[in-house]
């Protein structure tokens, strides 16, 4: 009994440290050094998690340079309401999500957060950072008086629904259009409260 409680408690600890692979993941705020990092995480992320979802032209035009040009202007912008939160492990920047306000209206719902993109190294996928990136940016929410956080999931992309969905997320019904290379695709927007 006690050894199993120990176990219990142990891999409690681990996942609150966001422990992966042996080496513990800390999340802190995105700095302006980690652009060319997040970059490539967004951009291979794009490429292995949209592959057979999103049409290989447009994946393949997408580039790491081109993806850091976009962000250093996007981050630069003064004024920004968006959040950047980073994963570091043993390499560096392993992970990464944005959130903020929610970008138009839920009828029946104020103080709504969202989440703009949460991307984790393909090769790292399945360890437990997108858990811990999505937490910290839930606590984030929270403390900044948000009520419930929303987000868009692609239809087709059925293991990231699958992870919103375990960390408590739902399909409300809406859904909207995206167009890719001339292919159109539906997102579906998923929330829960915080």
């Amino acid at each position: 009994m006690r050894g199993g409680a120990s176990s219990g408690v142990k891999q409690f600890v681990l996942r609150c440290l966001g422990y992966y692979g042996g080496a513990m993941v800390h999340v802190r705020e995105m700095h302006e050094a980690d652009i060319e990092a997040v970059s490539t995480i967004r951009v291979r992320g794009w490429q292995a998690a949209y592959a057979g979802i999103v049409p290989q032209t447009y994946l393949d035009a997408m580039t790491v340079e081109g993806d850091a040009g976009q962000r250093r202007q996007w981050f630069s912008q003064p004024g920004r309401k968006s959040r950047d939160l980073v994963a570091l492990g043993d390499r560096g920047p392993v992970g990464w999500v944005c959130f903020g306000p929610y970008r138009g209206e839920i009828p029946g719902l104020e103080r709504v957060g969202e989440v703009y993109a949460l991307y984790i190294s393909p090769d790292l996928i399945g360890q437990g950072i997108g858990r811990t990136l999505l937490g910290d940016a839930h606590a984030q929410m929270k403390g900044q008086g948000f009520e419930t956080s929303a987000l868009w999931v692609l239809c087709d992309n059925q293991r990231a629904r699958r992870f919103y969905e375990q960390a408590g997320y739902q399909a409300d019904g809406a859904a909207q259009d995206d167009v890719y290379d001339g292919i159109t695709l539906t997102e579906l927007r998923y929330q829960r409260v915080l």
